[in-house]
């Protein structure tokens, strides 16, 4: 990454958003722009999708949803535009785009920026991967496209999305698997919890048929996989620390740490004594600690 990258990736989207609105304008960009800064109403024909979108499945069902609330009370939160040509291009919002238009709406509140190309492709990997029902094989490809493509570190990514490392490394250990697990896990087939056994198996795809065929538990699965007493290769140290978590703690409270720990992409800790006990969430930033809070009181992150 060159020296001049944006100092607001450390801090997320907002202080991306809010660098990048200084930035000069993109060559043959729309010559006449809403006031900068502010909401003005955009016509739905004029505004394209980026086509380097980084969510690849849109659940149609959710759309239309969201199309019939829009037709009763109108998009609430105004998408994110940058100019394009005579038009504009989806820097972020394009669930409510494709839902006003099935709703039939005309025109659609946004937000217009100035911003180049790459800071646009930034910008949309990272709103992505902010959304909390992004699909794990999709948001483990965020986090890689933000590595290779924009220079950033694991540490890094961590830092602007407010999850802990190891949320990041596990997730980029996915992709690694072989593509029927990856497409199953897409598909929805299989859960994260069940990606994280089978990654355990020394035949993966063989395991993750049996899971889709059977309809095996995370727990069936993780039995099956520990019952091969095979570990993944050099640097998967996702089974190594299920083996040890295994050996230590009650198997039940081993699978909700790791569940729960997916959920908030940060470490989890349950300790249980007789009928109470104690949840410890570890966060190693203020960002990751007014994530949690925003979790816990229902306001959107």
């Amino acid at each position: 990454m060159s020296a001049d990258k944006p100092k607001g990736l450390g801090m997320g989207l907002s202080a991306l958003l809010g660098e990048a609105a200084a930035r000069p304008a993109t060559p043959g960009a729309a010559k006449s722009l809403p006031p900068r800064g502010g909401v003005s109403e955009i016509e739905v024909a004029r505004i394209r999708p980026n086509p380097n979108q980084p969510r690849v499945h849109f659940d149609e069902a959710a759309i239309d949803e969201l199309a019939e609330s829009i037709g009763q009370r109108g998009v609430l939160q105004p998408i994110l535009l940058r100019p394009d040509g005579d038009g504009y291009q989806i820097i972020a919002g394009e669930r409510r785009w494709r839902a006003a238009q099935r709703a039939r709406l005309h025109s659609i509140p946004a937000i217009v920026r100035e911003i180049d190309e790459a800071t646009t492709a930034e910008l949309a990997l990272i709103e992505n991967i902010q959304r909390q029902d992004l699909n794990a094989i999709e948001e483990a490809d965020g986090y890689r496209q933000l590595i290779e493509r924009h220079g950033h570190t694991q540490e890094e990514v961590g830092r602007i999305v407010h999850k802990s490392r190891s949320h990041i490394a596990n997730l980029l250990r996915l992709l690694e698997l072989p593509e029927f697990v990856r497409q199953s896990l897409l598909r929805g087939d299989i859960s994260m919890g069940h990606a994280r056994a089978v990654a355990a198996a020394e035949d993966p795809e063989l395991l993750t048929r049996e899971i889709v065929d059977r309809g095996l538990s995370v727990r069936q699965t993780e039995a099956r996989a520990r019952r091969e007493k095979v570990l993944p290769g050099p640097g998967s140290d996702i089974a190594r620390g299920s083996a040890r978590n295994y050996k230590t703690i009650d198997p039940d409270l081993a699978a909700l740490e790791r569940q729960l720990g997916d959920m908030l992409g940060l470490k989890v800790q349950v300790a249980h004594h007789g009928e109470g006990g104690a949840v410890t969430l570890s966060y190693s930033s203020l960002d990751q600690l007014d994530m949690i809070c925003q979790r816990l009181s229902g306001e959107p992150i």
